[in-house]
């Protein structure tokens, strides 16, 4: 069974569309910084690497099986400037376990543009997916990703410190996660 949500999907603020090969430069932009890559497990990106990324993320936007990703560009609404990017995992089809992530152009921060591409991608988990389960994870030290995660109605179920050895140096890693029931019980 496929799945494919109907594109573009509109928020109150926000666009959420397949990847096309034109978003090279917005996504260069932002993952170029240093202050972005700190929280990721790869350095800054070159132009390069970022137009490999882009070439990979425009034919992701349906989900088949465990592993699948979908990764949508974010738009806002009234300039169509992309700010960001989000992702859905179906990480195990029979236990239905979902994963999401979000990574937006720090020029953007502070605006909630993640926390409402963030529900979203659980609306498409639990109700386009059916998932049971949907986590979510980021270094500790990013006190602005795991606020999200819990504006998002997620909660801290695990803090995993001295994971990974990365960059250097010993990876501290928190997982947030939110139950289909839990999230149908919340006031959205």
């Amino acid at each position: 069974m496929a799945f494919e949500p109907h594109y573009p999907i509109e928020t109150e603020r926000l666009r959420l569309r397949p990847f096309n090969r034109g978003d090279v430069d917005a996504v260069f932009a932002y993952r170029q910084r240093e202050d972005v890559a700190r929280y990721l497990f790869d350095g800054p990106m070159t132009h390069e690497t970022a137009t490999e990324v882009v070439g990979l993320r425009t034919g992701q936007f349906t989900l088949s099986g465990d592993g699948d990703k979908i990764f949508l560009a974010v738009e806002l609404r009234e300039s169509h400037a992309m700010i960001g990017e989000v992702s859905l995992i179906w990480r195990d089809a029979g236990n239905r376990q979902g994963e999401i992530g979000y990574i937006f152009n720090p020029a953007h921060h502070g605006n909630g543009y993640a926390t409402e591409a963030g529900r979203v991608l659980l609306e498409l988990g639990f109700e386009g997916l059916g998932l049971h389960r949907i986590y979510s994870r980021c270094a500790a030290a990013n006190t602005a990703s795991w606020g999200v995660m819990e504006r998002l109605g997620m909660r801290r179920e695990a803090h995993f410190r001295q994971h990974v050895f990365v960059k250097g140096g010993w990876d501290e890693e928190l997982i947030y996660a939110i139950l289909e029931d839990e999230w149908r019980g919340r006031d959205r």
